[in-house]
């Protein structure tokens, strides 16, 4: 027949690995992180005195209230999906 284990025989196998003593985690040094340029209604327009200009165009499906969001080679609509290529200077 077989032995049956009890918890006395095992108590002395846990104390081993409770022993075992695990070196510190390091903790990594972490970039710091770049703060992003707060965006809003005031980056959609320019004021000068009494006059207001917009910055980025309308959209032409859509209509005014739209703007484009500015990429490096293009303006795109967010709403509609509408995309104008900037002209390319030479």
């Amino acid at each position: 027949m077989s032995k049956k284990v009890t918890k006395k025989e095992e108590a002395p196998a846990e104390e081993a690995k409770k022993e075992e003593v695990k070196p510190p985690k390091v903790e990594k040094a972490r970039p710091e992180k770049k703060k992003k340029e707060e965006r809003g209604v005031h980056a959609l327009y320019k004021v000068e005195g009494e006059k207001v200009t917009r910055l980025r165009p309308t959209c032409e499906r859509c209509g005014p209230g739209y703007f484009m969001a500015n990429h490096q080679d293009r303006y795109t609509c967010g709403h509609c999906g509408f995309t104008r290529y900037k002209q390319v200077e030479k």
